[in-house]
């Protein structure tokens, strides 16, 4: 048994046991430098690892295929992977969710025919296809699955160090949510819509949230839920759509205007105190034209 190693198939490679390996070293159960790339049964047999291929799905001895008639499940071996993760206790419950929401469920889904193409979109996984070289030669397709493979480590832990971010600021994200305002207000910027709504933002009055962006303030709509983030409770003027510089600092009468998305989302301010202003002027004018007080 060489320890740290994974078997996979050569040949053709796919995002699924790209992605298993990039897990299985990501948490530091396999060496990259480890991974075989054979169908050779006894070659196979001397990995810790075997992912997609063998036709065993067994855990308890590292092994997870799932092309075998008698596995009757919706997981790949990225989704098995990340299953074991969980039950070593190498990821918790949340970690888990996170990784499967956001990317290995539509891998799995994806490599057993449940995705149907869509028409000017690329998921992850077509992505991770176009790694495969048109030139069939070994030694150029498992060059290319060692950038496939570099590839989706680094795309994994970069998600990871987000989602471990976003978890650091939520307890700043609930303070500014007992004050129960019409705003959130932040005094560094950070990542705030997952908390948010997690916490139940979607009963929550805020409509606005005012935190510095790049040397300037930015004053941003809050969404109505996570599932309709592109819209917004309540917009910005219409008469500030689109505009940068002079001509919002004519229509806003804030001298620290600098831009107003057309989309009417997002506003740009020099100072904090531009875009309390901005903010105190849209729920004056709302609270008499909507009765929003």
């Amino acid at each position: 048994m060489i320890k740290k190693s994974i078997g996979i198939h050569d040949g053709a490679f796919h995002a699924d046991e790209v992605t298993a390996c990039a897990l299985l070293v990501l948490f530091d159960l396999a060496d990259g430098a480890k991974i075989v790339r054979t169908r050779n049964l006894q070659k196979l047999a001397l990995c810790e690892y075997v992912c997609d291929v063998g036709g065993i799905y067994d855990p308890s001895s590292k092994r997870f295929d799932h092309h075998q008639i008698d596995y009757k499940g919706e997981l790949s071996s990225a989704g098995m992977v990340l299953l074991y993760l969980l039950d070593q206790k190498k990821l918790d419950r949340a970690v888990y969710d996170f990784l499967n929401s956001s990317l290995i469920a539509g891998v799995d889904a994806h490599d057993n025919g449940r995705i149907t193409p869509e028409f000017g979109v690329c998921n992850f996984s077509q992505v991770i296809s176009n790694f495969v070289p048109v030139v069939y030669d070994a030694h150029v397709q498992d060059l290319a699955f060692h950038e496939a493979f570099t590839f989706v480590k680094g795309h994994l832990k970069r998600i990871l160090e987000r989602f471990c971010y976003i978890q650091t600021c939520r307890e700043k994200v609930a303070q500014a949510m007992t004050l129960n305002q019409k705003y959130l207000f932040f005094e560094e910027a950070m990542p705030w819509m997952e908390s948010f709504f997690e916490l139940g933002g979607e009963k929550h009055p805020a409509l606005f949230v005012i935190m510095p962006s790049l040397g300037h303030w930015k004053l941003r709509g809050i969404p109505p839920c996570m599932e309709k983030r592109m819209q917004v409770r309540l917009p910005l003027p219409e008469e500030w759509a689109g505009l940068l510089e002079e001509d919002l600092k004519k229509a806003s009468a804030i001298s620290g205007a600098i831009f107003c998305h057309k989309g009417r989302f997002i506003s740009v301010w020099e100072t904090k105190e531009d875009a309390f202003k901005a903010l105190e002027y849209i729920l004056k004018r709302s609270c008499y034209e909507h009765n929003i007080c």
